[in-house]
C-alpha cells in the first residue's frame, strides 16, 4: 500500500481525536495473530495486509466503531506502521523531503525540510506509544534504553542516526532526534548547483584532496560537515585504502576500498566500551593511505594528529566550531583532555604541520548549506598561527568571491609541487 501524504494527515488528525480506540484496536490484532499463529516478521507486507484488514473489519463489526471508507484505509495502514514500521512516523522515513525528525514528547513532532523546521500533525497517543516505537527502532541494534539507562544514541538499519532521552531526564515525554541518511550521496555537482560552494572553490578542492592534503572541516550543528566529507571522497584514487572511523556510522564515501569502523559504547555492566582513541591507535596498524574520522570530539585527536605527521597524508576529519580559528582553539582543548603536558607553542607547531587545510561550513538564515570559508594553515610562527585565507563567503552579496589578495601566495603553490 503506498502512502499518501495528504492522506497521513488527515489520518493523524483522526488519530489524536480516536487514539483509545487505536490503542485497543492494536492490542487486539496482537492477540488475534498471536491466537492464530501468524508471525507478522516472516510474512509479506501483502499478506499481512490482507489479514489485518480481516482483523480490522471483525473489529469495526464487534465494536460498531463508525467510520468510513477512507477512515478504515487509514486504520488498516496505521497498524501495518504499528506492527511493521514505526508507527505515526513510518511516513516521514518515505519521505525525501524530510531530512530531521524531531519528536518532543508524546504531542509534537517537527521536521526539518530544506534547512528549515516544520511542525507537524503526527501526534502519538501517549508517552508508553512513543516509547513502544522506540523499542522496536532500538531492537535492532541491541542498544539500552529504560530508567536506568535513559539516554542512547544509535545507527538504524537504514543508516539514519538516532538519539533518545526518555525519563527520568526528559520531562515533557520521551525525546527523539533522527537524522535520517540519504539514499544516495549528494554528489559534488550537485553540491554546486545547490550554492554549496563555487566552481573555484570546487576546483581547488579536488586538486587538495588528489596532492593528500590534510583536511580539517569545522562547522555547527546540521551545516553540513559529513556532507561535505562524503564529497571530498570521491576526489580520492581508487587504489588508494581508505579507513573510516566514526562514534555512529554516517559516512557513505564512493570509494571502492573503504574499510568501516564503529566505537561501541560499554554494556549495561558498564564493560566492553571501545573508544574511537583505541580505534585509531589500532587503525594505524592496519596499512591505511589515508585515515578519515567523522567527527573528532575527545582524546583520539593527538592520534589522529600524530597519524597526520607520520605519512598518512590526505587524511580528513570534521570537527564543531564557529569559525577557522575557533576549531584550531578546540583542537587545543580537546589535545588538553589527554593530559598533554608540553608547551603550548610545542603543541601549536604540531597542529600546525599536521593540518594543511581549514574548511568552513555554515547554515545560512534561508537555510542554504555552503562553505563560507577555506583557510591555509601555514606554520606556527613565534608561537602564533599563521592562516592564509584563500576563499570567502560574502552574506551580503549572496555571490562567493576570492579573499582581498585574488591569488594563491607563492608559499602554497610551492606545498602543491612538493605533495
Amino acid at each position: 500500500m503506498s502512502l499518501n501524504p495528504h492522506r497521513v494527515q488527515f489520518r493523524l488528525r483522526e488519530g489524536q481525536e480516536r487514539g483509545p480506540y487505536r490503542v485497543h484496536l492494536h492490542r487486539f490484532l496482537i492477540e488475534q495473530l498471536e491466537q492464530r499463529g501468524i508471525d507478522s516478521l516472516e510474512l509479506d507486507r501483502e499478506v499481512l495486509t490482507a489479514h489485518v484488514t480481516g482483523l480490522i473489519d471483525e473489529y469495526i463489526a464487534r465494536e460498531t466503531v463508525g467510520v468510513n471508507v477512507s477512515e478504515r484505509e487509514c486504520l488498516i495502514e496505521d497498524m501495518i506502521n504499528e506492527i511493521l514500521g514505526y508507527g505515526p512516523l513510518e511516513a516521514l522515513f518515505h519521505d525525501p523531503s524530510v531530512t530531521d525528525i524531531l519528536v518532543n514528547g508524546p504531542y509534537r513532532v517537527v521536521v526539518e525540510r530544506h534547512g528549515k523546521l516544520q511542525d507537524t500533525d503526527i501526534r502519538f497517543v501517549d508517552s508508553q506509544h512513543v516509547m513502544r516505537v522506540l523499542q522496536r527502532m532500538l531492537a535492532p541494534t541491541g542498544r539500552r534504553l529504560d530508567e536506568s539507562s535513559p539516554m542512547v544514541d544509535a545507527r538504524l538499519s537504514d543508516g539514519s542516526r538516532l538519539n533518545a532521552i526518555i525519563s527520568p531526564l526528559a520531562l515533557d515525554g520521551p525525546d527523539i532526534s533522527i537524522r535520517k541518511a540519504r539514499r544516495e550521496q549528494l554528489s559534488t555537482g550537485e553540491l554546486l548547483t545547490n550554492g554549496a560552494f563555487n566552481p573555484d572553490m570546487l576546483s581547488f578542492l579536488r586538486r587538495a584532496v588528489e596532492c593528500r592534503m590534510n583536511i580539517l572541516v569545522s562547522g555547527g550543528t546540521g551545516t553540513g560537515k559529513t556532507t561535505l566529507l562524503n564529497a571530498l571522497g570521491q576526489f580520492i584514487e581508487a587504489d588508494q585504502r581508505l579507513i573510516t572511523i566514526e562514534d555512529t556510522a554516517e559516512l557513505q564515501l564512493d570509494h571502492p576500498h573503504v574499510v568501516t569502523l564503529e566505537t561501541r559504547p560499554p554494556n549495561a555492566e558498564g564493560q566492553g566500551e571501545v573508544s574511537a582513541r583505541d580505534i585509531v591507535r589500532n587503525v594505524l596498524r592496519m596499512r591505511p593511505d589515508r585515515v578519515v574520522v567523522g567527527e573528532v570530539r575527545g582524546v583520539e585527536v593527538m592520534d589522529l594528529l600524530q597519524a597526520m605527521n607520520t605519512g598518512h597524508d590526505g587524511s580528513m576529519s570534521t570537527l564543531h566550531a564557529n569559525s577557522p580559528a575557533d576549531a584550531l582553539s578546540r583542537l587545543e582543548m580537546l589535545v588538553g583532555f589527554t593530559g598533554y603536558l608540553g608547551a603550548e607553542s610545542t603543541l601549536r607547531e604540531m597542529i600546525a604541520s599536521a593540518l594543511d587545510l581549514l574548511v568552513h561550513v555554515s547554515r545560512t538564515r534561508d537555510g542554504t548549506r555552503r562553505v563560507t570559508s577555506i583557510q591555509e594553515l601555514v606554520e606556527c610562527r613565534d608561537g602564533n598561527y599563521v592562516l592564509n585565507q584563500l576563499f570567502t563567503w560574502e552574506a551580503s552579496s549572496r555571490e562567493y568571491r576570492r579573499a582581498a589578495n585574488g591569488v594563491f601566495n607563492r608559499k602554497m603553490s610551492q606545498r602543491w609541487e612538493h605533495r
